[in-house]
């Protein structure tokens, strides 16, 4: 698969294009020292480049084809994943994967949005947007880690829940709501992690948790820019505009205390150095278990809930 270059590499791409072009030149005459000059000016620029990307360039990140998706971090981060599936009520969702896993040795319960990797896997997965069916599997797993007094670890990244019909008729928006109560009350600690796209009530309803954490160019927010955009301007051509205004990248949430802790990403993004990325969020996981397995549940539930009801207060 041809290799995706998102419109800000580009100048990054032209001049690694260069350099190879130099090398071949460079077997007939010495030209080492311009060439070491030119990799020294690639990395300044990637390194400018990432650090100051805009929030519709990071939404861009966040969507990656190549960006590391559950099924990866089930593969790389955890062993032993034994997955389960069924909501006993209707059937199973494939744009919600979960079952028991091990951390460094921990068991945990893994729950998480899955999409695909090309377009028959996505068709199949629904592109990670969930049916009624998903949520409801999601709470017989929260319920069966609080039997067994597991931690919970939840992985978001969709791009909303699926608006259906059908999903309708068999109560997305109960489902979610019934999601919310349910992770608001549950005996055991519980950590969320975006790591790609959180829109809406879709990622929310696996969201509630003790610990939440954002990859560094994940986007989370109540809507896409681009819906926002055709909302207000009856077009998709403002979607930048509706990024900038909705505030959804990791920096803004923090500021906001939406979320607990920024998870930071190779450079160039979490594609860029896969095994990097794994590690990184393997670390972060393993501390925030041993943290919260610490502390009482009763606590544990006052302070999620706390948490959860002073978002969006504003005093003035």
């Amino acid at each position: 698969m041809a290799k995706v270059i998102l419109e800000f590499e580009k100048p990054i791409v032209e001049l690694e294009q260069k350099i190879a072009e130099m090398r071949e030149l460079g077997q007939q005459i010495d030209i080492s020292k311009e060439i070491s000059d030119l990799e020294l000016k690639i990395n300044d620029l990637r390194i400018d480049i990432y650090k100051n990307l805009t929030r519709w360039q990071r939404v861009q990140l966040a969507r990656h084809p190549e960006r590391p998706i559950t099924s990866d971090y089930i593969k790389h981060v955890f062993t032993d994943f034994v997955e389960l599936h069924g909501d006993r009520k209707f059937k199973d969702d494939p744009a919600i994967i979960g079952g028991f896993a091990k951390l460094n040795g921990k068991s945990v319960m893994l729950v998480g949005h899955q999409k695909g990797r090309d377009t028959k896997s996505n068709l199949y997965r629904n592109f990670g947007m969930s049916n009624p069916e998903g949520y409801r599997k999601a709470a017989r797993l929260f319920q069966l880690a609080e039997k067994f007094n597991k931690p919970i670890i939840t992985l978001l990244d969709t791009p909303g829940a699926f608006p259906g019909i059908e999903a309708e008729e068999r109560g997305q928006a109960e489902a979610i709501a019934s999601n919310l109560m349910l992770m608001s009350k549950i005996r055991t600690p519980i950590i969320v992690c975006v790591i790609g796209e959180g829109a809406s009530g879709g990622a929310i309803g696996i969201g509630v948790g003790d610990r939440i954490l954002m990859l560094e160019n994940s986007w989370y927010s109540v809507i896409s820019p681009e819906s926002c955009s055709s909302i207000l301007w009856r077009s998709w051509d403002y979607k930048e505009q509706a990024a900038e205004a909705l505030q959804l990248t990791a920096e803004d949430l923090k500021r906001h205390k939406i979320i607990d802790e920024i998870v930071s990403e190779p450079l160039g993004g979490a594609h860029n150095n896969t095994t990097l990325m794994y590690q990184t969020l393997k670390d972060v996981l393993d501390k925030e278990i041993s943290k919260l397995s610490k502390i009482d549940h009763s606590k544990l539930i006052r302070t999620r809930r706390e948490k959860f009801y002073a978002m969006g207060v504003w005093q003035e």
